[in-house]
């Protein structure tokens, strides 16, 4: 491990955990990357409402929020109160000098507060002017989210001395007035650009939809049932956001020759697969997103091929570094952090055949999103017997992992006969926001127990 510290940053602290020894020909080394920021504050170094002395207006960190304003946000009606609210509480969270706006989209994207094209800065003056600009919220008009993030892209763009850049987008309803492509092409658009918690209230809306605009925007995707919830979300959102510290943080792994990565996955505190999202940085290195930090720690599977060697060789298989970009380091790469994988190959087969107990874990992580995912998908097809199967090992890999938020949700969908052995029944009437809410939240994974 070693760490490396800059003034006004976090400290960023690597440490890797591996089962460094190989059979003799094996060429397949794993390792989990725990990556711990500390020393960035909860509310990034200043305390909520309060100015920054002598720089007043000058902000260390901007925040969209796109509300869906769409005619379906009107029935019931307390969907449409429910994000008044829940906007409100945001704002109030905002802390001073955070530069910001607020959006209704619909099949267009509107900029209702402070409705010029630019963001506000947060004051006690300007969190009350825009509160009252909430009652221009309603419903009425399609929805079209590639264009929500569009416009909450040209907002942050007024602002280009900001690098902590965070959407919230809500909505209650399908992609339905732009095609996929169009999302697809907005999404491409913007990505790197800034990062996006995604809400769903209600039961209306395609997860898939959000989980592709929060898996490459960097955020989050999760449902609010009842809009009443939607409030207390929103304020946890903002306070997550108000937390980082530093942005656009990248996870750098050089690999020696003939050694290649495979895979890089984030694994906790979620599953979010990173491996195409590789970009060049240098001779035999890559650098893999991982977008805003706080204080808080992630962990990360990285898997790499190395060339086949014999009983007593030994090799740096990678160097992982946490490096910040030039544009965020005064001109040039700044690495913040880094770590060590390594391979001994050996003829002792009880060291060869120790499996890393992070490894394990994580891997058993990953199985149980895919499981529920597919499980959940085979039910819908109709396909009683695969999702029986698939979700009875979700349940068997939660019990035996201590994953105790996703074991409850997978109670609400099934009758566990023996959570050891994965034995379930389906159960009968299940909700579709238990479901949902199942299948929204699979993807989150719990620490390798101490």
């Amino acid at each position: 491990m070693a760490t490396l510290a800059k003034p006004n940053l976090p400290r960023f602290d690597v440490d890797i955990f591996q089962n460094e020894f190989l059979a003799d020909g094996a060429r397949e080394v794993n390792a989990i990357v725990t990556v711990t920021a500390t020393g960035g504050g909860t509310t990034g170094g200043r305390p909520l409402g309060v100015a920054d002395a002598g720089t007043q207006g000058a902000a260390d960190a901007a925040v969209v929020i796109l509300v869906d304003c769409s005619g379906s946000m009107d029935y019931p009606k307390s969907k449409i109160n429910g994000a008044r609210e829940a906007t409100a509480a945001a704002i109030d969270a905002l802390r001073d000098g955070t530069a910001f706006a607020v959006v209704a989209g619909t099949h267009e994207a509107r900029d209702i507060y402070p409705g010029d094209g630019t963001l506000a800065t947060a004051s006690a003056t300007t969190r009350e002017h825009a509160k009252e600009s909430l009652r221009r919220l309603t419903a009425a008009g399609g929805t079209a989210m590639g264009t929500w993030l569009a416009k909450a892209d040209k907002l942050f763009l007024t602002r280009r001395d900001i690098s902590i850049r965070h959407a919230i987008l809500l909505t209650d309803g399908n992609n339905e007035h732009e095609s996929a492509q169009d999302l697809a092409r907005n999404i491409e658009r913007v990505t790197g650009h800034f990062t996006a918690d995604c809400r769903g209230v209600g039961t209306d809306w395609r997860i898939d939809e959000l989980r592709t605009i929060s898996s490459a925007l960097l955020g989050t995707v999760d449902i609010v049932a009842e809009p009443a919830g939607l409030a207390d979300d929103f304020r946890s959102m903002m306070a997550g956001a108000m937390g980082k510290q530093v942005a656009d943080v990248a996870l750098r792994i050089w690999t020696p020759a003939n050694a290649s990565v495979k895979f890089v996955k984030q694994v906790a505190p979620s599953v979010e697969d990173l491996t195409a999202r590789r970009a060049e940085a240098g001779p035999r290195a890559g650098d893999y997103p991982t977008g805003s930090w706080g204080d808080e720690s992630r962990d990360y599977h990285v898997c790499v091929e190395v060339p086949a060697a014999s009983i007593g060789n030994e090799m740096l298989a990678a160097r992982v570094s946490l490096v910040l970009p030039p544009q965020a380091a005064g001109g040039t790469p700044e690495v913040l952090s880094q770590g060590l994988v390594k391979a001994v190959w050996t003829d002792d087969l009880a060291s060869s055949t120790r499996i890393s107990p992070q490894v394990a874990h994580y891997t058993g992580q990953a199985e149980l999103a895919s499981s529920i995912q597919e499980g959940l998908e085979a039910h819908r097809a109709g396909d009683v017997d695969t999702a029986t199967a698939k979700l009875g090992a979700a349940v068997r890999i939660a019990h035996a992992t201590g994953n105790e938020g996703t074991y409850k949700l997978l109670q609400k969908v099934v009758d566990v006969v023996d959570p050891k052995e994965g034995t379930v029944r389906f159960r009968k009437n299940v909700s579709e926001a238990d479901s949902m809410t199942l299948e929204t939240r699979s993807t989150k994974t719990v620490r390798v127990k101490k």
